[in-house]
């Protein structure tokens, strides 16, 4: 019995895939974002990564038991971008969801009350899209005093006007909506009208920008950890492997192939599902 009905599990799958429209490529990205989420969350899998053997020093791929070599100070270069994983995921995580929120916030605000609430909202939004964001998160995070969490901080304020733009874009085409005017004349208050009736129709569209906000997230942060204004050297992360891997290139070449291919997997990764969400939402809100 057990064998005749194996095969549907398989058979649900491929019918769950075919009704969402799943792509080969969308499914090998989820399945990137779920190993890395994995080394993320799972602190032993990255266990041992800071362990230095001086001695040892920086060695080749496949030597002395390292599947990827060692770095400079001996350590597992495959060990280091496992656990790199968690200030890859976290620090994105927290940009995306904070600068939701703040668009979420401001944008619906914008949209639904008008007049000067929207003009200074738009007004913030353009003067901040006008500057090089990558370029004041260097100069903030350098003046500060840099650190993984005030550049998260830093991000999450250059980052929140491109989601109140959108949010506040989109729900400028909802405004006119039968539901909405029927909820304004039951006199329902400003704060249920926003957020309980008009944000659950844009709901897809904020699910798809959360994947891309990671995927912008995980790049800006990665160059400023390559540049050391992010994480402290006692800290794995990728963009600071890459950086002190840069004098091993000819020594051990893993050593900066390993988390440069994390970092581009990972982006990828966010942006295609953040892509088929967006689609999804398109075609549902469509």
């Amino acid at each position: 019995m057990t064998a005749i009905s194996a095969p549907a599990a398989p058979a649900r799958w491929l019918a769950w895939g075919r009704r969402n429209k799943l792509s080969t490529a969308v499914v090998l990205s989820m399945i990137v974002l779920l190993v890395v989420f994995a080394w993320a969350l799972i602190p032993a899998f990255g266990a041992g990564a800071l362990d230095q053997n001086i001695l040892l020093g920086a060695m080749p791929a496949g030597t002395q038991g390292h599947p990827l070599g060692t770095d400079a100070l001996g350590r597992d270069v495959w060990l280091l971008t496992v656990a790199g994983a968690q200030t890859a995921i976290v620090g994105p995580m927290a940009i995306a969801f904070a600068s939701i929120l703040l668009g979420l916030l401001l944008g619906l605000s914008a949209a639904y009350l008008g007049g000067w609430v929207d003009w200074i909202v738009s007004r913030f939004v353009d003067i901040t899209l006008s500057l090089p964001s990558l370029l004041l998160a260097i100069v903030a995070a350098g003046v500060i005093g840099g650190g993984y969490w005030v550049s998260v901080a830093v991000m999450i304020v250059l980052f929140a006007p491109f989601d109140i733009r959108l949010i506040r874009s989109a729900a400028l085409a909802r405004m006119n909506e039968p539901y909405l005017e029927a909820a304004k004349l039951l006199g329902l208050g400003r704060f249920r009208v926003m957020f309980g009736h008009l944000m659950p129709v844009i709901r897809g569209l904020v699910g798809a920008n959360l994947f891309l906000d990671m995927a912008v997230g995980l790049v800006a942060l990665s160059s400023l950890s390559f540049l050391g204004l992010g994480v402290s050297p006692q800290q794995a992360d990728w963009g600071r492997q890459l950086n002190d891997a840069r004098a091993l290139l000819f020594i051990n070449p893993a050593a900066a192939i390993a988390p440069g291919l994390a970092i581009v997997l990972t982006a990828i990764a966010f942006n295609l599902v953040g892509d088929w969400l967006a689609e999804r939402s398109g075609v549902a809100e469509g």
